[in-house]
């Protein structure tokens, strides 16, 4: 199997950082093949413009999807964004690995969703279940300083950890991907932060290594979230009616 990792996050020392590095091990020993996509390293450029098409659509205003299909039909995208389609084509699994910034991915993996996602790898019909990446599988693996308990509809972690991710999962199932449920790793602080000992602290995230670990050499068991697909719905996207 070929794994990529797209790692979001600015310091290579965070428990993110190690959360990629525990991955790449435990695929590896597997006979896997792991590619990292280093968002923050490799100085991914997360904002759209129309500095990044040379050769332009539309002069007078910039209108990002038709630059963006232009240059996928010509091969003139940008060079960053090209690697990053590659990666995802070479890809059986994708798993994002970001903490979540004000109950959302960061800045910068909403960018790369904006810029690498082009007009041109989805049109009218092929999104959703027929999307372009059908076939391969993706989640998001996300941490928190929140403690688990309260990740819950009306709870202080903002809901559910799968209502919160829903906008980011239905973009991956929008590509095609089968989109397997989010793995939420909690209560990963600052140590002068937290409100553990010091030694129930580095128990605590002895554990959740060890629970990631465990969910990674698992993941083939792991079913995929339930998203409708064009056989679902009816003239006006709608769900029909049974």
């Amino acid at each position: 199997m070929k794994v990529l990792i797209v790692y979001c996050h600015p310091e290579a020392g965070s428990f993110n950082g190690t959360l990629k590095d525990v991955a790449i091990d435990i695929f590896e020993s597997l006979g896997d093949s792991v590619e990292v996509s280093d968002l923050y390293g490799e100085g991914f450029e997360p904002v759209e413009k129309a500095e990044h098409y040379k050769e332009r659509v539309q002069t007078d205003r910039f209108d990002p999807l038709s630059e963006q299909r232009s240059a996928y039909e010509k091969n003139t995208l940008p060079d960053d964004v090209q690697r990053e389609i590659k990666r995802l084509e070479n890809a059986d699994l994708v798993i994002f690995q970001f903490p979540l910034w004000w109950h959302q991915q960061p800045a910068m993996l909403k960018g790369w969703f904006d810029r690498v996602f082009v007009s041109g790898l989805y049109t009218s019909r092929m999104r959703y279940d027929e999307g372009y990446f059908r076939g391969k599988r993706a989640f998001c693996s996300v941490t928190s300083g929140a403690p688990k308990s309260t990740f819950t509809e009306n709870g202080r972690g903002g809901g559910e950890i799968e209502t919160l991710l829903r906008s980011i999962n239905f973009s991956l199932h929008y590509m095609g991907f089968s989109v397997l449920p989010p793995f939420l790793s909690t209560e990963i602080q600052n140590k002068g932060y937290t409100y553990m000992s010091p030694e129930q602290f580095e128990l605590h995230l002895k554990e959740s290594l060890k629970n990631w670990g465990d969910h990674l050499k698992n993941i083939d068991k792991v079913k995929p979230l339930n998203f409708l697909g064009w056989g679902d719905w009816d003239e006006a996207g709608n769900e029909k009616k049974a």
